[in-house]
């Protein structure tokens, strides 16, 4: 089983809640200290720290919104202050605003991007040297399945989760001299908020293009990321894992 060495410290973007949630628990429970980001849901945030807490784990919850990048670097100096230098960092906070390109307006397109890529640029710039630096220093983008295949109303979005791979690569290159690994995931549709927004109809009509016959639970997605995280995965960067249910792209 892969596991996390003791007291590395992990920062997860968009943690309240769904699969950067489960992240944060999963990590927790291996022994990282686990800095659980958060931009509104306070609430959430914090019963991720306490259940990882209850599991005697260590872990802090820390708002910032992503797209800002004054709020990044009080986020970086927060962590620094209570932890140290980041070891992993993964990109996980994400947004979707939904409409057909021809309704599309260009807020709704800027707000996704300035959330989607914006966001993982602020970070990565805040931790890049930590990452590098650190021993087995990880960088983990989630993006998704969309920007593999595209869908309908999601120009936005997809354009995001797609760019995310350029991005994975290109850090994996620059950051290979230092052993530090750059990864993504592509999940498929997960069980989480932002599914269950979705019509039961439209998930019906999803759930039948996926060969095993299911959406993902976050647990899907996070034992993955966990892998990725660990020492185990070493070997492994520029890489992007598709962990879809069998969906072809």
């Amino acid at each position: 089983m892969s596991t996390i060495p003791t007291n590395r410290t992990c920062i997860i973007t968009g943690a309240s809640r769904g699969i950067g949630a489960q992240i944060a628990r999963n990590l927790g429970r291996d022994g990282a200290n686990v800095v659980v980001n958060y931009r509104s849901s306070e609430t959430k945030a914090y019963d991720v720290v306490d259940d990882i807490e209850a599991e005697g784990g260590t872990a802090i919850a820390v708002q910032a919104d992503v797209t800002n990048k004054d709020a990044v670097d009080a986020m970086s100096d927060r962590v620094h202050d209570v932890f140290g230098p980041v070891d992993v960092l993964v990109n996980n906070a994400g947004i979707t605003v939904d409409r057909t390109f021809k309704t599309m307006t260009r807020e709704e397109w800027e707000r996704v991007i300035d959330v989607n890529l914006g966001g993982v640029f602020n970070c990565s710039k805040a931790f890049y040297d930590d990452v590098k630096q650190a021993e087995h220093g990880r960088l983990i983008n989630i993006s998704s399945v969309v920007g593999q295949q595209g869908n309908y109303g999601q120009a936005n979005y997809a354009t995001t989760k797609s760019g995310l791979f350029g991005f994975t690569r290109t850090l994996a290159l620059e950051l290979a001299n230092s052993g530090s690994t750059v990864n993504c995931v592509a999940p498929g549709f997960t069980r989480t908020d932002m599914l269950a927004d979705v019509d039961e109809e439209i998930q019906d009509k999803i759930r039948q293009r996926i060969p095993l016959n299911r959406f993902a639970e976050a647990e899907d997605v996070s034992g993955v990321v966990r892998f990725l995280a660990s020492e185990e995965s070493s070997y492994m960067t520029g890489q992007i894992l598709g962990i879809n249910g069998g969906m072809e792209w």
